[in-house]
């Protein structure tokens, strides 16, 4: 039986869709801009725990390859779990990002096709002012910031959506963007990006 489990934190996501995200609205039924996803994601865990394995204060960072739209699935997986993690840490975070823990992200066993692995990392989460930044050192460095709207400090949002990650998102692009791992390079600085305050749970 799965241990109940909760992650409170941020996500952020910078993809190679020339425009906003279309998956945020579409749920995954229209087609990412380029025809297919590719993208880097990380999560920051503010407070979290898998039973009694405490996940508070960890970084996750995946890389997310999709052949076409996200809803027909197909997906191809990797992650980096922060090297901080304890075994116990780095087994439930791994079946939470699997989907294998089921709840909010269970719906990534059944769209993920390959699953890449997990490897230990030195994974970074920082913020400065509007932007945040991921780095995975050699493998993804990442900057995203929300665009500019006409009231100055404010971000931009789309918001009571039925997102799974969240259903308020702020609308960014990624300032850095560079990754070299699992075989990927992709540089997407200037393209989509959000910003994602996530309450998760299972299952």
């Amino acid at each position: 039986m799965t241990e109940p489990w909760r992650i409170e934190g941020e996500l952020i996501l910078n993809c190679n869709c020339a425009v906003f995200c279309p998956c945020v609205v579409s749920l995954g039924k229209h087609p990412p801009t380029e025809g297919y996803c590719q993208a880097w994601a990380g999560v920051r865990i503010d407070r979290g725990n898998a039973g009694a394995v405490d996940l508070s204060g960890l970084n996750v960072a995946l890389l997310l390859d999709i052949p076409g739209w996200m809803g027909r699935g197909n997906w191809t997986v990797a992650a980096y779990i922060d090297e901080r993690a304890s075994d116990d840490a780095f087994e439930s975070l791994v079946g939470i990002f699997t989907g294998k823990a089921r709840g909010t992200t269970g719906l990534f066993s059944v769209l993920v096709g390959t699953f890449l692995g997990a490897e230990r990392a030195p994974v970074t989460f920082e913020s400065d002012g509007q932007r945040r930044r991921l780095t995975v050192p050699k493998k993804i460095v990442g900057e995203v910031e929300p665009i500019a709207g006409s009231a100055p400090g404010e971000e931009v949002k789309v918001v009571n959506t039925q997102y799974w990650m969240g259903p308020d998102i702020t609308i960014a692009q990624a300032t850095q963007s560079r990754v070299r791992a699992f075989g990927r390079v992709w540089d997407f600085v200037g393209r989509s990006a959000e910003i994602c305050q996530i309450s998760w749970s299972g299952p």
